[in-house]
C-alpha cells in the first residue's frame, strides 16, 4: 500500500477555518469534469481504503479489463491491414488490373499502371487483392510471378527502394543488401540479377509514389532504372511497375524521358458513397463484431459520416471500431448511436474535447458567452458583449459573476489554449478592447461537450438571453 501523505502542511487542511471554507464553498465548483466513459474503479481491480487513504491494487491492473465481456469477435477484421475476400463496388477497377496483368500468365510483360483516387477509395486493397490471386494462379499454372509492394512514404529513396526489392527477391544463401553503404549501381545490378535468376514476371507496386517523385531526382532515377529492365537488361524475365497515388498530376513532375518510358495505363478510383460504404462495412462487422452487438442504426451512421468526408472507407472502419471500443469502456451490451458520436469526436476533435471538458465552470460560462453571441450572428465580439452575456449565464447557473478584469484573464486563457482568438484593438478615447472569435471547427458541438461535462450547463444552455444585434 502506498504511504498516506503526512507533512506538517497537511495538518492545516483539518483546521476549523479551512473546513468551514470548504463546506461553504459551492459544491459544483469542486466537481471534477466528466471524462470519456471508462470502466469503473472496481472493474480495474482497485479497492478504496476509506476516507483520507490512497487506493490499493488488489491484483494486476489488466485483470479487471480482461474479465469484461468483449463485443469484438475478431478485431483484425476492422483494421486497415485486413485483406477481405470480397471488395464491393470495385468490379470495374479490378477488371482493369486483371485485363492487364493476365499477360504475366501468358509469359509477356504487362503494361505499367498508375492508380489514382482519394485516400480510402480502395486502391491499395484492390491491388493486393488482384496480386494475391495473380500469384496464386501463377503457382497453379507453373508461372513464376512475384509481387513486391513498397510504401514510398516509409521507404523514400532510390537506394532503399531497390534494396527492399532486392532483399524480397533473395533466395536462401543470397547476400542481403545493406541499409546503406553500397554504390547505387551495385544495388541495381543485384536486383537485375535476382530478377533474371528467378525468371517470370515481377510486379513492383509503389504505394504513395508521388511522395518519392516530389523529391525530384530520386523519383526520376528510380523509375528510369525500373523501366529500363524490360529494354534489354532482362532475358526471359519482365518487370511491371504499378504506382498508387492520391495526386492525379504527379506524373507532370516526372522527367519527359521517364514519362515516355513509363507509358502507364491510368485507373481512377471514385470515392465511395454512403450506400457503398455500408456494403463495405457489413461483411467486416459480421466477421469482427459479435452478433446482436450493433444497433441497426450504427453502420448506416458510420457510413454516412465517412461519406461526407470524401468517401473514405478507412474512416468508416475507424468509426465503427472505435464505437465498439467506446461501448466496451462504458460496459454497454450494445453499440449505439451515442457511441458513434463519441468515436467521431475522438477522431475529429481528440484534443479539443478533453480541453473543453476540463475547463473550470467559470471558464465554460465565458466560452458559452462567446459561442452564443456568434450563433446570434456577431463576429469580432467585444469584451463588454461577452461580459454582458456571461453575467446572464452566471445567473442561470446560480453562480456569482467574477469581475470584468477576472473574466478578461479567463478570455486570455482560452486564447492561449487555442479555443478562441482575442486580439487587442484600440477604440480611440474609449481605450483598448479585445475582438473575440471562436476557433472551434464548425462541426464541433462545444455546447454538448460542456453540458455532458458540467450538468449545470444544461440550465445555462436552455435559458433565453437578451442579446444585441449590431446594425
Amino acid at each position: 500500500m502506498i504511504a498516506e501523505l503526512d507533512s506538517p502542511h497537511s495538518k492545516n487542511l483539518h483546521s476549523p477555518v479551512v473546513q468551514s471554507i470548504m463546506l461553504n464553498y459551492p459544491s459544483r465548483s469542486r466537481r471534477l469534469p466528466c471524462q470519456i466513459p471508462m470502466p469503473s474503479v472496481s472493474a480495474l481491480g482497485i479497492q478504496s481504503q476509506g476516507r483520507g487513504e490512497c487506493y490499493k491494487m488488489s491484483s494486476n491492473l489488466f485483470d479487471g479489463l480482461l474479465n469484461l465481456r468483449s463485443l469484438f469477435r475478431d478485431r483484425r477484421a476492422l483494421g486497415h491491414a485486413f485483406n477481405p475476400t470480397n471488395l464491393p463496388h470495385r468490379n470495374e477497377e479490378i477488371t482493369s488490373l486483371v485485363n492487364n496483368l493476365v499477360e504475366a500468365l501468358r509469359g509477356h510483360a504487362p503494361s505499367n499502371m498508375n492508380l489514382y483516387g482519394r485516400p480510402g477509395s480502395g486502391k491499395t486493397a484492390v491491388t493486393r487483392f488482384v496480386c494475391r490471386d495473380l500469384e496464386s494462379k501463377g503457382a497453379a499454372e507453373g508461372c513464376n510471378i512475384r509481387a513486391v509492394e513498397i510504401n514510398c512514404r516509409n521507404v523514400d529513396t532510390k537506394y532503399r527502394v531497390l534494396a527492399e526489392i532486392g532483399n524480397r527477391l533473395a533466395d536462401e544463401g543470397d547476400e542481403m543488401i545493406p541499409f546503406t553503404g553500397w554504390p547505387a549501381d551495385k544495388v541495381f545490378e543485384h536486383v537485375r540479377a535476382r530478377m533474371q535468376a528467378r525468371g517470370g514476371v515481377h510486379v513492383v507496386v509503389l504505394d504513395e509514389i508521388d511522395h518519392l517523385v516530389r523529391k525530384g531526382k530520386e523519383g526520376d532515377d528510380l523509375l528510369y532504372s525500373l523501366t529500363s529492365l524490360n529494354i534489354g537488361l532482362l532475358d526471359g524475365a519482365f518487370c511491371c511497375v504499378i504506382g498508387i497515388s492520391n495526386d492525379l498530376a504527379f506524373t507532370d513532375m516526372l522527367d519527359p524521358r521517364v514519362q515516355s518510358r513509363l507509358s502507364p495505363i491510368d485507373v481512377v478510383f471514385p470515392p465511395y458513397n454512403a450506400s457503398q460504404l455500408e456494403d463495405v462495412l457489413r461483411p467486416r462487422a459480421a466477421r469482427g463484431i459479435k452478433e446482436d452487438a450493433l444497433d441497426n442504426a450504427v453502420i448506416p451512421l458510420c457510413a454516412a459520416l465517412a461519406a461526407k468526408e470524401d468517401g473514405d472507407a478507412r474512416r468508416a472502419l475507424d468509426l465503427l471500431r472505435i464505437s465498439v471500443q467506446r461501448a466496451e469502456q462504458s460496459e454497454s451490451q450494445q453499440v449505439g448511436i451515442n457511441h458513434v458520436r463519441q468515436a467521431q469526436n475522438q477522431l475529429e476533435f481528440d484534443q479539443i474535447t478533453p480541453t473543453i471538458q476540463n475547463l473550470p465552470l467559470q471558464q465554460k460560462l465565458v466560452l458559452f458567452s462567446v459561442i452564443v453571441n456568434e450563433k446570434n450572428g456577431l463576429s469580432n465580439i467585444s469584451t463588454g458583449e461577452v461580459y454582458g452575456t456571461y453575467e446572464m449565464a452566471c445567473e442561470n447557473a446560480g453562480e456569482k459573476p467574477l469581475t470584468s478584469r477576472r473574466v478578461s484573464s479567463l478570455i486570455q486563457g482560452l486564447d492561449m489554449a487555442g479555443i478562441i482568438t482575442a486580439k487587442k484593438t484600440s477604440r480611440g478615447r474609449h481605450g483598448m478592447s479585445k475582438r473575440i472569435n471562436s476557433c472551434l471547427p464548425p462541426a464541433f458541438d462545444a455546447l454538448q461537450v460542456m453540458s455532458s461535462a458540467e450538468p449545470v450547463m444544461n440550465e445555462v444552455i436552455g435559458a433565453r438571453y437578451r442579446l444585441q444585434n449590431r446594425l
